[in-house]
């Protein structure tokens, strides 16, 4: 049985009125444990609306969401929110920016933990805090009483990424992460994400624009359009696409559209 499945999903909104647009019908998707998947495709396509679904922001009209064998169907976002990890495109969304890194990272340490500030400050902490910063090789580790509101897009992304996945997660979300950062950057964050999906083993759905990232990183890659996945490719099938193998799928789709 996969980790995460989506079952016969319906998604419609505004349904019974002129407006009523339905994203899903009969949706159907299984993500195994460890695996690393990547999700392409259009404005429209459903790709944000997957991923509101997985995270509670949104309930199916219809079916259901199972993760490790029980429905989340009836979970509120906030409840999911202790096993599944999402990193937004907007650098501001996963960190406070009017309290410093340390304490970011003590408030994440103690995720569905009593907050205790006196320990959230002690020694030992601090040289661990330090450990972990110093993986991202962007300096943070001296910068630890500094607010994050005063660090780069770059360097937040990078702090959002590692808090997300500081306490256990089943599952980690990333939600266009690098979007919002200019190449150079966009590279190091993938870089630090293949990096952390691998020694920690998370289990990660990634949604993304740029399609050589969702050929190079990940061992499974979905395309969506119009609530289906027209291409789903693993492991060895994945290895065989090439970009201009998306490219051509994406141009076909955008014909139909009229565009």
């Amino acid at each position: 049985m996969a980790m995460l499945q989506l079952q016969n999903i319906d998604m419609v909104f505004n349904p019974g009125t002129v407006n009523e647009a339905a994203i899903f019908r009969g949706f159907e998707l299984g993500i195994e444990k460890g695996q690393f998947v990547s999700v392409v495709g259009s404005n429209g396509s459903g790709k944000t609306t997957l991923l509101n679904l997985i995270c509670g922001n949104l309930n199916p009209t219809k079916g259901d969401i199972v993760l490790e064998g029980k429905s989340i169907l009836k979970m509120a976002e906030h409840q999911r929110a202790r096993f599944i990890g999402r990193v937004f495109q907007d650098p501001g969304k996963g960190t406070s920016p009017s309290m410093t890194i340390l304490e970011n990272m003590a408030l994440a340490d103690n995720k569905g933990k009593a907050y205790n500030l006196t320990r959230g400050v002690n020694k030992k902490r601090r040289e661990d805090y330090r450990a972990q910063l110093e993986q991202l090789q962007l300096g943070l580790e001296d910068k630890l009483d500094v607010q994050v509101g005063s660090l780069s897009g770059g360097q937040r992304q990078a702090l959002s990424l590692l808090i997300c996945t500081m306490s256990p997660i089943q599952l980690l979300i990333l939600d266009e992460h690098t979007a919002a950062l200019d190449p150079k950057t966009s590279e190091n964050i993938m870089i630090l994400t293949d990096k952390l999906v691998r020694e920690k083993g998370l289990t990660t759905l990634m949604v993304t624009h740029n399609l050589r990232f969702a050929v190079q990183y990940g061992n499974r890659l979905i395309m969506m359009d119009k609530g289906k996945a027209i291409i789903d490719a693993a492991d060895d099938a994945k290895k065989a696409l090439e970009i201009q193998d998306l490219v051509k799928t994406f141009s076909e789709i955008s014909i139909e559209m009229g565009n």
